[in-house]
């Protein structure tokens, strides 16, 4: 060989492309491609981020004990069964590489998010992809897949980019029906924003369990995705192994007071869920009368679809919408090639999306 070669595999994977975040030749932007929250992070939080900067010359608390107490206090949680990463990637990475090898299986669905299979196939194993039901997780399709090798299965609970849920009730049966050491994995990233009374997040069944990881992040509703923030509930074996691989100083001291001030906020945070729970609503409203097919979403984004028209298909609203300078996500990898993903935004960009695209559809809004 005349070069290093990366081992067997690692050239298979498609690396993640994240949604664009530029318009070029545009005066003023609204990216609306990330799910990011539009009222941005609570005060308390930024506070807490300038208040770490007089300290930089110190390595952080290798084990965010500030971060993983507030965590625990605010959910009524063990704080031994918390772990703290640079976002809930690094969790699912660090899952995949502790727990799964050459030979495995991991079970992923449909529309399920990207990382997943990057992850799998990172550690050598192999994704199991299975379909979904009208853009929702199948719990019998998973069952029907599972093998000798299925080490583990990815749920993101509510979906990404769908917005769609599954009831705790089948989150149940499908843990129930699961072989025992088969690692159950709930992406819950978009938790705070569900309200409906037959959704849970999975901390309950990870406490009655030995086999449930429920992740999140503080990339959403908390407005700190620029900070890499994310946090797993899990058994304590489980808790054990992963801190065994893990970076010893994952997460910064920034991080950890922020993310720390950011959650005990809670008033802050319902403000963001409020606004959500509003446009969530009237986006959805203002898109069907558009003539548009909209997913119902629990989520803080809306999945929506294209007639399959000359000049009325997704890849071409995206230029248009680009064009006035709203940057939604194309989704095209996740399965969807004539849809588009829209993250609730401010009042003036939701109102704007709609009337470029009344425009576009040759519609009045």
């Amino acid at each position: 060989m005349s070069k290093p070669v990366p081992r067997p595999g690692i050239l298979d994977i498609a690396a993640y492309v994240p949604g664009k975040e530029h318009a070029p030749g545009v005066a003023r932007v609204f990216k609306l491609s990330s799910n990011e929250t539009p009222l941005g992070a609570s005060p308390k939080a930024i506070e807490a981020f300038r208040g770490a900067a007089g300290n930089l010359e110190r390595y952080p608390d290798g084990q965010a004990k500030e971060l993983r107490q507030a965590i625990a206090d605010v959910h009524g949680l063990n704080v031994a069964n918390i772990l703290c990463g640079a976002g809930s990637d690094e969790l699912l990475g660090l899952l995949c590489h502790t727990y799964l090898g050459t030979g495995d299986e991991g079970i992923i669905t449909e529309h399920g998010f990207l990382v997943y299979k990057i992850q799998i196939m990172a550690a050598g194993a192999t994704p199991v992809t299975v379909k979904e039901k009208d853009c929702t997780v199948d719990v019998d399709a998973i069952l029907a897949a599972v093998t000798e090798k299925t080490k583990m299965v990815f749920i993101a609970n509510p979906g990404n980019p769908t917005g769609t849920y599954v009831p705790v009730s089948e989150i149940r049966r499908l843990q129930a029906s699961l072989p025992k050491h088969v690692i159950l994995i709930l992406d819950a990233a978009y938790a705070e924003y569900v309200r409906r009374n037959d959704y849970e997040a999975g901390l309950e069944l990870v406490s009655a369990n030995q086999n449930v990881v429920m992740t999140r992040t503080f990339s959403k509703v908390y407005g700190l995705a620029a900070l890499r923030i994310g946090w797993m509930y899990a058994p304590v074996d489980i808790v054990d192994a992963i801190n065994r691989v893990r970076a010893p100083f994952n997460l910064n001291s920034a991080a950890i007071a922020a993310g720390a001030a950011a959650i005990r906020d809670q008033a802050f945070t319902e403000k963001a869920v409020a606004h959500n729970t509003l446009w969530i609503e009237k986006m959805t409203a203002a898109l069907e009368a558009l003539g548009l097919k909209v997913t119902p979403s629990v989520a803080n984004f809306v999945l929506f679809h294209f007639p399959d028209s000359d000049g009325k298909r997704a890849v071409e609203a995206d230029d248009f919408l680009t064009s006035r300078g709203y940057i939604l996500r194309a989704v095209r990898a996740y399965g969807f090639p004539n849809s588009l993903r829209l993250s609730i935004g401010t009042e003036e960009a939701n109102l704007g999306v709609i009337d470029a695209l009344a425009e576009f559809m040759g519609r009045k809004a």
